[in-house]
């Protein structure tokens, strides 16, 4: 299939449809590799591990968390 006709059909789907094919498109520019999220990830980790370490930052308990997320879903 060519370019032109993938342009064609594309510009005759419905306006939701379209939408949808646009921000895949726009996102498959954007989408970093497996290598680069586990690089990134790693990098994460060590900063906020860094940051407890060092005692910057405030631990809060997974239940605290949980009883916090509740209270503002009501």
């Amino acid at each position: 299939m060519n370019l032109q006709k993938i342009e064609n059909e594309a510009l005759h789907l419905p306006k939701g449809e379209r939408a949808t094919l646009i921000q895949k498109l726009v996102l498959s520019f954007d989408t970093p590799t497996p290598e680069e999220l586990r690089d990134d990830w790693l990098l994460e980790a060590q900063s906020r591990a860094k940051e407890i370490d060092d005692g910057l930052v405030t631990l809060v308990s997974g239940d605290e968390v949980l009883k916090k997320a509740r209270a503002l879903a009501k």
